[in-house]
């Protein structure tokens, strides 16, 4: 653009400004692939990569996003995992590149990381670098070679390759040999990269002189440190067999397509031999190689015919190596190579992984919203794996492709939930091989409806009855609304918006999915007996519509509270005198002595209170009025009547379970209060007659069962003394009896006592009257057997010097 106006150079600068903005914003339609490279054998979660950031998201933007990894091969993802708060890259299992790629050279895991609002598809690729891990193994531990004592200096011998599952550097470099004077080694490199180990020999070899060596081979790889690997050698010298046999060519080529069927002829291979004899006679057979290409392949020893055994895979591998030998009947043998090449046939179907649907999908979404990413993959090569696709079926919706074989699907024109729904279309996939092989998937979507409904409660004042002293959790009554939408749209939530009780937490909860009320706090019906609050409904549209309902909770009254006596008071701790009434000697019938004032702090029946006089020790002297707990005189008081009286009183609520109260009343019988002081010195009241004759009962009781005991331990003693000495005595003293002729059996038992006693006599004795004189034994007196303690039983009138029993 050319101007010559300083304006008009401006203007041409925000032209090509806004092109190459343009420009960069067409470049981000297809981005590169985010490429990270990591050793293997790393530990279970060892980082690989910041992810995230590398997507251009921030932190505050991974719970929106979701990002997340995807891949048609469900194999990778076991790999890696995505940190879901810093959205870096994780291994999450043990990598092993040789188990993961094999021998290829470079090893790499691809797979993609989505994210929603907007829903977008990235490719993330991890190279997966070698360490030196394995080291170099040769197929056997030993092998046998037979060369003949005329085998000329320079003749060479091929030794089974070594095989090291590393690559680069790390795999297998060089051989060394064991010193010896006869052989060297030399590395032979193949044509595809592989080091063959061949003996060169120096010197002619002397039958006579050495029958055989024994020699050992070492592989060495490239690692730092290098690791090695070692084979004996076993080397037999035969005589004279001077030419070997000779392959018409070094290596053949052969290809074979992988529907090959087992049996079929891969190569005839044919060698000559310029001895004649047994000398010439060849057979064929395999050098050293992998055992699943002895099982794949078989060769006929006589006509050197190669015969497929098993089925070939194309998609597993592509392409074989055969070490053919060629043996002639003087030991000596001769290598050539057989290069098989399998060819692709179109056998697999193109494969449909669906990567993300985004269903339901608002019928509000604007036209070219991506509602599905797909990927289509078809192992075979070629055309055989060139795929198509497209959508069948009639929906507004369209198929557009991305890369790699991914593709989106986006709507095509405005969706209308009123008229559909959901839409059923179907993906197929037809590849480009004759014939074709197809494959299809249904993908389903789902309209969802927008927010045009707020919720309606059932009733607009809910009311519940919660008896008080509840279990705090408890349910107290449920809510509910209802929303005429669908989805997000129509789940309810209820909240809690306040009360009428005044308190800074509110007495009750609500469950959000619910609706439950639940208690927060065992309720107090004295404290609080009704309160309302305000139950808020919001569904989860956005914008989020909602109504609220009145819910007024009435507490009950339960009896929780036992009666409180106001009159008369306890008396204080540490008081000498209880408070009393006095009450004149000369008071008729009817005298009001006290009130017994009470108080219960429940309502209803549960406050109820009623008077009974529960002890007093003349019962008949005073009556307590069951209503109005007034304590009068029942008849008139008499000189014989005690000069101290203690009422107890008990006061009852009509509750259920009843709650009761006592009140203790110390009344004193005097004319005037100076009459009553001197009584009040004396002992208490509380101590009458009934507790005196209860006191002596027991002691008269105990006296009894002394002398009983005392009698059966006196019965005891008599019946020990006419018995003889006890039977342990005369176990241990045996040698003490006579040998009088008469005599008892060894065991005697006698008496009408419940007891058996034992006489234990020496082998050939005899027991005679008189014989055994026992020992004397104590006689205690019976006060000693009582304790010390008189056995005269106490007269019940008796009463001690100070009037306590």
């Amino acid at each position: 653009i050319q101007t010559r106006s300083p304006a008009g150079r401006r203007a041409a600068g925000r032209v090509l400004l806004l092109t190459a903005v343009m420009l960069g914003l067409c470049c981000r339609a297809t981005p590169e692939p985010i490429r990270y490279v990591i050793p293997e054998e790393l530990d279970r979660g060892s980082l690989v990569g910041p992810l995230a950031r590398d997507l251009g998201l921030s932190p505050a933007e991974l719970p929106a996003r979701k990002l997340r990894v995807t891949s048609a091969a469900k194999r990778q993802l076991q790999y890696f995992t995505v940190s879901e708060e810093s959205g870096e890259l994780y291994v999450s299992e043990r990598l092993d590149r040789e188990e993961m790629c094999g021998e290829a050279l470079t090893c790499s895991i691809s797979f993609e990381a989505l994210v929603d609002n907007p829903l977008n598809v990235f490719h993330v690729e991890v190279a997966i670098q070698d360490v030196n891990d394995n080291s170099p193994t040769f197929l056997r531990d030993t092998f046998q070679l037979e060369m003949n004592e005329l085998t000329s200096p320079g003749a060479r011998f091929v030794v089974g390759p070594a095989k090291d599952a590393d690559v680069g550097s790390n795999s297998l470099q060089s051989y060394e040999l064991e010193a010896n004077r006869y052989f060297e080694v030399e590395v032979k490199e193949k044509q595809d990269g592989s080091k063959l180990a061949e003996l060169v020999l120096r010197q002619p070899l002397d039958r006579e002189s050495e029958q055989s060596l024994r020699l050992v081979l070492m592989a060495l790889d490239g690692g730092d440190p290098p690791r090695s690997g070692t084979a004996q050698l076993f080397i037999n010298v035969t005589d004279a067999n001077d030419n070997a046999p000779v392959f018409a060519r070094d290596r053949y080529r052969v290809s074979l397509q992988e529907d090959a069927s087992p049996g079929s002829v891969v190569l005839k291979v044919s060698a000559t031999d310029a001895d004649a004899g047994t000398n010439a006679l060849i057979t064929y057979g395999f050098g050293e190689m992998p055992t699943e290409l002895l099982r794949l392949f078989v060769m006929d020893a006589e006509s050197g015919i190669i015969t497929l055994q098993d089925l070939l895979d194309f998609e597993q591998t592509r392409g074989y190596t055969l070490l053919v030998e060629a043996r002639d009947g003087g030991g000596l043998v001769t290598h050539c190579e057989v290069e098989l090449e399998v060819m692709d046939v179109n056998d697999n179907a193109p494969e449909i992984t669906v990567l993300s649907v985004s269903s339901p999908v608002p019928e509000d979404a604007p036209v070219g919203t991506v509602v599905a990413l797909v990927n289509v993959n078809d192992p075979d090569s070629g055309e055989n794996g060139q795929v198509r696709c497209e959508l069948s079926g009639e929906a507004p919706l369209s198929l557009v492709a991305y890369s790699g074989g991914s593709y989106k699907v986006v709507t095509a024109s405005a969706l209308d939930r009123e008229q559909a729904a959901e839409h059923r279309v179907t993906l197929v996939a037809r590849d480009r091989g004759i014939p074709a092989l197809s494959s299809s998937a249904e993908l389903v979507l789902e309209v969802s409806d927008v927010n045009d409904n707020a919720p309606v409660f059932e009733e607009e004042v809910y009311s519940a009855y919660v008896a008080e002293n509840n279990a705090a959790g408890a349910q107290v009554l449920r809510v509910l609304a209802r929303d005429a939408d669908a989805g997000a749209n129509g789940r309810v939530s209820y909240w809690l918006e306040g009360g009428s009780a005044g308190e800074a937490a509110p007495p009750v909860s609500v469950e959000a999915r619910s609706g439950a009320v639940y208690a927060q706090r065992s309720f107090d019906y004295e404290q609080c007996r009704e309160f309302a609050v305000a139950v808020r409904a919001q569904d989860g549209g956005v914008p989020a519509r909602s109504s609220t309902a009145t819910v007024r909770i009435f507490v009950l009254d339960r009896n929780d509270n036992a009666p409180r006596v106001l009159w008369p008071t306890a008396a204080a701790a540490g008081a000498e005198t209880p408070p009393f009434e006095v009450v004149p000697r000369s008071a008729e019938i009817g005298y009001l002595v006290a009130k017994v004032v009470a108080v219960d702090a429940d309502a209803g029946r549960n406050a109820w209170l009623s008077y009974e006089l529960l002890q007093a020790p003349e019962p008949a002297l005073f009556r307590l009025g069951p209503q109005s707990g007034e304590v009068r005189t029942a008849r008139a008081v008499s000189e014989r009547d005690a000069a101290k009286q203690r009422l107890v009183a008990l006061v009852k609520d009509h509750g259920q379970p009843a709650l009761s109260a006592t009140a203790t009343l110390h009344v004193v019988l005097a004319e005037s209060l100076q009459e009553a002081l001197p009584e009040l010195s004396e002992r208490p009241a509380g101590v009458d007659s009934s507790a005196e004759l209860q006191f002596y009962l027991v002691l008269a009781l105990a006296l009894l069962s002394a002398l009983f005991l005392l009698s059966l331990l006196l019965a005891l003693l008599a019946r020990l003394r006419r018995a003889g000495p006890p039977t342990v005595l005369r176990c241990l003293g045996a040698q003490r009896f006579s040998l009088a002729s008469a005599a008892l059996p060894a065991d005697f038992c006698e008496g009408t006592l419940p007891y058996s006693y034992n006489l234990c006599v020496a082998p050939g004795r005899a027991l005679t009257d008189g014989s055994f004189v026992p020992p004397p034994l104590p006689s205690l007196p019976a006060e000693a057997m009582l304790g010390g303690e008189s056995c005269t039983k106490p007269s019940p009138n008796s009463t001690t010097g100070s009037g306590d029993p």
